[in-house]
């Protein structure tokens, strides 16, 4: 039997759509062009995978003024749910999961005593050290006892702020030190990297440092929002914001980068991981000032030297920003899939009580409303508005990548090549099924996704 000839049509179509998969996928004459090629996305395969952010991490979980002594308060990281509770000034972390029925201990915190929390519904009591399940209310002999617990994580608190190492339940390797997942410090680099127009930028970890801020939930996956800090080509989101007028800042369309020496990795061995951008140096990046195309024009640059930072797990630090002998500190905590808790942290050194007022003062009336949330309001709005592309995974192969784009690329190869470990899709948590009766009954009361437990009322 001969074969039956294709049709002359079918093969067009075929051929067609053949090309288009390719190009979709990287090939064709689309992959010279674009600077995230194939090749390119090999090299961050654990950043594409890296959905529900990177584990293994210190990361901010509240303020200290947000966990009185002897409260409990849940949050998510990564999917985890965690609950903290301060026990006598110290602050203790357990995954905020009964093992019995798997409801959250923060939604009704029972505390019976101060070393240990008690679930509320069956009453299964945990050591807050330990996390050992170390008695059952109704069943103080039951041979369960002592032989299983929940996950404890460690916890240091630092000149206002609560960390949490957020590790996988089987992790057991050494915690490193909370240095090693924060920017890194000065005046110990200033060799490596020399700051001439601003004093010494200021760290959450110094003596009598204050740290100021807020945080909030934002709606898109957390690698789109860390991206959106520190990519070259975002200014255009801020042109017409307030305080750039209110502040005579006169911003460029953009900051090409001349010199590929101006975007340095940084790998220190037992230290951050990541990269910094000099953006202050006009030997390595130059400002846009023109698109003859479009017929715009930026008429000079007036705004404050500055460089940027980040460093995984994701961490932003903008230098010089948004006042002398003061740093903006930026992390996006993954809290699910597709929803992330926007840090902004503002860092000073206030060595005394005058300084800790003025700064405070100034925090308040100026610093919160017109720069944390005024300015970086529109970096919200953008990053909320490019979820759908990326929700379903194949944003990250379809997206086309320019040049302006390299600092995004650099971020990813070392964020891919130095987190620790990748978070896996949780189980029996929140927000890893979409659309339950739950959630559409939280939606219809009104009641956005959010990063803190909403606690049962007293009298339900």
């Amino acid at each position: 039997m001969s074969a039956t000839k294709p049709d002359t049509a079918d093969l067009k179509r075929d051929r067609k759509a053949k090309a288009r998969s390719k190009k979709r996928l990287g090939g064709g004459a689309l992959e010279g062009n674009r600077a995230n090629s194939a090749r390119e996305q090999k090299l961050y395969q654990n950043y594409k995978d890296a959905e529900w952010g990177f584990i293994n991490h210190w990361y901010p979980a509240l303020f200290s003024t947000e966990l009185a002594d002897g409260d409990a308060e849940g949050i998510k990281i990564c999917g985890i749910p965690i609950v903290l509770r301060r026990a006598k000034g110290k602050v203790y972390a357990l995954k905020d999961q009964c093992l019995h029925r798997g409801v959250r201990l923060s939604k009704k915190p029972l505390c019976l005593s101060d070393s240990t929390i008690t679930c509320w519904y069956h009453g299964y009591t945990f050591d807050l050290e330990s996390g050992e399940l170390v008695s059952i209310v109704a069943a103080p002999d039951d041979k369960i006892i002592g032989t299983t617990g929940i996950t404890s994580y460690p916890v240091e608190e630092v000149n206002g702020m609560i960390f949490v190492f957020v590790k996988e339940d089987d992790f057991d390797e050494d915690i490193p030190p909370l240095a090693s997942d924060l920017p890194i410090r000065y005046p110990e680099n200033n060799e490596r990297f020399p700051h001439p127009l601003w004093p010494d930028t200021p760290s959450v970890l110094d003596d009598n440092a204050v740290c100021l801020g807020i945080h909030r939930t934002g709606f898109s996956n957390w690698r789109i929002a860390v991206e959106n800090g520190f990519d070259a080509g975002h200014l255009l989101i801020h042109k017409d914001n307030p305080i750039t007028l209110a502040k005579d800042m006169s911003l460029p369309m953009g900051i090409k980068c001349t010199n590929p020496e101006g975007m340095v990795p940084i790998e220190d061995d037992d230290g951050p991981k990541g990269f910094l951008q000099l953006f202050y140096s006009s030997d390595h990046f130059v400002p846009v000032l023109e698109n003859k195309v479009l017929d715009m024009k930026v008429d000079g640059v007036a705004g404050r030297p500055y460089r940027t930072s980040v460093v995984v797990p994701g961490v932003l630090m903008v230098e010089n920003w948004p006042e002398e002998h003061v740093v903006q500190y930026e992390w996006y905590v993954p809290v699910t899939d597709d929803t992330y808790e926007y840090w902004e942290v503002l860092v000073r050194v206030c060595p005394s009580e005058a300084e800790r007022e003025a700064f405070r003062y100034r925090f308040d009336y100026l610093y919160e409303p017109l720069f944390l949330e005024g300015f970086n309001n529109c970096d919200l709005f953008a990053r909320d508005n490019m979820q759908d592309f990326y929700a379903d995974g194949t944003g990250w192969d379809d997206e086309q990548l320019a040049d302006m784009d390299a600092s995004v690329i650099l971020w990813r190869k070392q964020a891919s090549r130095f987190a620790r470990g990748i978070a896996a899709r949780p189980r029996g948590v929140a927000g890893a099924l979409k659309a339950t009766s739950q959630q559409m009954r939280d939606t219809a009361a009104g009641e956005a996704p959010a990063y803190r437990v909403r606690k049962a009322p007293k009298i339900l």
